[in-house]
C-alpha cells in the first residue's frame, strides 16, 4: 500500500511539474487543449484562435494568435493578411487554496476524490466544511470537533484564488498584396519570432 501511494505521489508531482509552465507555441492536439489552431473558411479565409493554461497571459496568447495567423497566410502562398475579427476572451473561476495537505483537503489530486461543502464567515472568508472522509474515520480528529460527521466549518484554514484562462481568435483575410490594413507574414514573424516559447523537446 505504501509502495502504491510513493508511486501516486510521485506521478501526481511530475503532472505539477509538467503544468507549472505557461503555454508553449504549440499546436492544440484537440479541442478545448491548450495551444493553437486553424479553421478553413474559404480559399482565402481562415479562423485562427490560441488558448493558453492559467500561466499564460494576455499578451503572449495574442501574440501567438498573431505570429500563427502569418504562418497560415505564408502556408497557403499569400503574403499579407488582415484582422476581419479579433476577440480575446477571459476565463476566471475560483479554486480553493487549503493548506491541510496531510488529509489531502485541497490537494489538486486528493481534492478530486472527495466532495466538500464550503461556508463564509464573515471576517474569515470561506472555509472547509464537510468531507465524506470524515465518516469514514479517514480525516484527523481535529477536523470532527463537531461530531462523527467531521462538520467544522471554521477549524480549517481554507481560502480562495482566482485561476484566469485567456483564448485569442480571430477572422483572417489572405492577400497577396499590401493596403493600409493589412499585416506583411514575414515581418510579422521576423518581429514576433524572438518573443515565441517552444515545447521543450524530449530526449
Amino acid at each position: 500500500m505504501i509502495k502504491v501511494k510513493t508511486l501516486f505521489l510521485a506521478a501526481a508531482a511530475g503532472v505539477l511539474t509538467a503544468c507549472a509552465t505557461a503555454t508553449p507555441y504549440q499546436q492544440a492536439v484537440k479541442s478545448g487543449d491548450s495551444g493553437y489552431s486553424q479553421t478553413k473558411i474559404e480559399n482565402d479565409r481562415y479562423t485562427v484562435s490560441f488558448a493558453g493554461n492559467t500561466l499564460t497571459d494576455r499578451e503572449t496568447v495574442e501574440t501567438y494568435l498573431l505570429y500563427r495567423a502569418a504562418e497560415v497566410t505564408l502556408d497557403n502562398g499569400y503574403t499579407h493578411f488582415t484582422l476581419d475579427d479579433k476577440d480575446t476572451e477571459k476565463k476566471s473561476r475560483l479554486v480553493s487554496t487549503g493548506s491541510s495537505l496531510n488529509r489531502g483537503y485541497g490537494h489538486p489530486f486528493y481534492g478530486r476524490f472527495a466532495y466538500r461543502y464550503d461556508v463564509f464567515r464573515p471576517g474569515y472568508g470561506w472555509r472547509y466544511g464537510y468531507s465524506p472522509y470524515a465518516r469514514r474515520g479517514l480525516a484527523s480528529r481535529r477536523s470532527s470537533a463537531f461530531g462523527p460527521f467531521g462538520y467544522d466549518p471554521f477549524w480549517n484554514d481554507f481560502n480562495y484564488r482566482e485561476i484566469t484562462k485567456y483564448k485569442a481568435h480571430a477572422d483572417i483575410r489572405l492577400r497577396r498584396s499590401d493596403s493600409e490594413d493589412a499585416f506583411s507574414a514575414r515581418e510579422v514573424m521576423e518581429n514576433l519570432g524572438p518573443k515565441l516559447v517552444y515545447p521543450e523537446v524530449k530526449s
